[in-house]
């Protein structure tokens, strides 16, 4: 697999192609703007200082929908088809299975809209939800259960139905508990990362410590995937003996 490989690649293509995807789609939102920034200060759990930077580093400016071309939003498809690919060849390589074809390019475009709508939906979550023990815990309830649900579908539809939905569910489960234990982690050591590294780097070493967090998103992801392949073959073969 070359989890560390597939990895940074994976950090790199997010970074070029969901900040300005969801700084777009957050300008064009009637509702409060909460666009890249705000996913990586809930994905990380940042507060404070360490919010503070992420939010100027990735803030949009007012007029960011009158200054995008057609050149740039074909560049951001571009990467953004490139990104779904990647996902997609990481998926084949945890199944052994040969690539797609070349015509079910429809497949990335329809997750690429999906993983946009879904982090922009859990963006703005921390916006519409009050403050509140029972509002935070319902917050991440919700969050991991349409997390397990996208991730358990988006695999079933990038692999084009060629692996069955039982046997996906162990990886979309283990890809969310990871994803929970990278959040947890991220606030223990990113967090004073991000402080320090701002005052001696300035914005290059928040966004260091940035793409280090999606250094690890695009680990458990595949990661996840991988582990949820060993719990079904380890299942199947518990059934067969």
């Amino acid at each position: 697999m070359e989890l560390m490989h597939r990895s940074m690649g994976f950090a790199a293509l997010a970074l070029v192609t969901l900040a300005p995807l969801l700084i777009v789609v957050a300008a064009a939102s009637p509702f409060q703007h909460r666009g890249f920034a705000f996913w990586v200060i809930d994905g990380m759990s940042l507060s404070g200082r360490p919010a503070d930077a992420v939010e100027r580093l990735f803030s949009a400016p007012r007029n960011v929908l009158s200054a995008t071309s057609a050149f740039s939003v074909l560049a951001l498809a571009l990467f953004g088809l490139t990104f779904a690919s990647s996902v997609q060849t990481g998926y084949e390589r945890v199944w052994d299975l040969p690539a797609g074809r070349w015509h079910t390019v429809w497949r990335r475009a329809v997750w690429l809209a999906a993983l946009t709508a879904y982090l922009y939906a859990e963006a703005q979550s921390g916006a519409v939800l009050p403050s509140g023990l029972f509002q935070s815990t319902m917050r991440i309830t919700l969050t991991v259960l349409f997390g397990v649900l996208f991730f358990w579908w988006g695999q079933h539809l990038l692999l084009g139905s060629r692996v069955s939905w039982q046997a996906l569910l162990p990886g979309a489960v283990s890809t969310m508990l990871g994803l929970v234990g990278l959040r947890w982690f991220s606030y223990q050591v990113f967090s004073p990362l991000i402080v320090n590294n701002a005052v001696t780097y300035g914005a290059l070493g928040t966004t260091l410590v940035v793409q280090s967090w999606l250094i690890g998103v695009g680990f458990v992801v595949f990661g996840g995937a991988l582990l949820g392949r060993h719990f079904h073959d380890a299942y199947v073969g518990w059934r067969a003996g």
